[in-house]
């Protein structure tokens, strides 16, 4: 009752504003290329569904291989930050360093290095989610409870043990705010990427449509484009939700719980 209870509250708000917005188009009559009413995206998105979906099926590709590259190499180097003091001294100031430089900054580079490919847009993808994950996963492996892990150490268990059975379970829900930080940057990566690097992709699209004053069709890009993230985040969270129910976080909301 709680999730549909929910789902109908967010449904409901988005009626309304695109209720509000399409009546504000009609009655300040503003242009069409200005602000187009949700009424003619829809009309845009249906007549153009084929072209988006395939250049969507793109930029998915996109966002998915690069944030999981991001997850694959964030977390053995996080526990290697955490623990081992000479890869803390040695390579951590280092990847703060390159993250102080502007990621669009670089995507020009990535061009000149790898060409107009796979690589540099992976590339751009990965950095944009990299950081965050890494951050967040160090900050949590180092947060377990000094007295859980004492006790634990009493009892003879092993370090391998100790960090699978209290380190890396306090540490995933930073972990998990980590991935969420993630999964935003890993579609804004994309299309910074695919705007300076791609000849497919909705960032490649929302140029071509853009320059040919199709505000339609370019609203309708954005909106395939936010589906594609949520997509991605929600499915975080859903990781989240079956990997750590006993998170606060994960609890029902007593407001809730309460009209049910």
């Amino acid at each position: 009752m709680a999730l549909a209870l929910r789902i109908a509250r967010s449904l409901a708000w988005i009626a309304a504003v695109l209720a509000v917005w399409e009546i504000l188009v009609r009655v300040l009559a503003i242009p069409e290329y200005a602000l187009p009413a949700p009424s003619a995206i829809g009309a845009d998105l249906v007549k153009r569904h084929v072209r988006i979906l395939s250049h969507a099926g793109t930029t998915a590709l996109e966002i998915v291989l690069g944030f999981a590259i991001a997850v694959a190499v964030s977390v053995p180097l996080a526990a290697g930050i955490a623990f081992v003091p000479f890869i803390e001294r040695r390579v951590y100031p280092a990847i703060v360093m390159f993250q102080v430089v502007p990621k669009i900054a670089l995507a020009p580079i990535f061009v000149l290095w790898f060409g107009i490919g796979w690589t540099s847009r992976l590339l751009l993808v990965f950095l944009l989610c990299f950081f965050p994950m890494l951050v967040n996963n160090v900050a949590g492996l180092r947060g377990a409870n000094p007295e859980i892990v004492d006790f634990a150490r009493s009892t003879g268990a092993s370090a391998w043990r100790l960090f699978r059975r209290v380190r890396l379970p306090g540490a995933l829900p930073s972990v998990f705010t980590g991935l969420r930080i993630g999964a935003v940057n890993a579609v804004t990566g994309a299309i910074i990427a695919e705007f300076v690097a791609s000849e497919r992709g909705l960032g490649y699209l929302l140029q071509e449509y853009q320059g040919n004053l199709l505000s339609g069709a370019v609203f309708a890009t954005v909106l395939v484009l936010s589906l594609v993230g949520l997509a991605l985040y929600h499915a975080v969270e859903l990781a989240e939700r079956l990997l750590i129910p006993w998170h606060v976080a994960q609890r029902a909301d007593p407001r809730l719980s309460s009209m049910t």
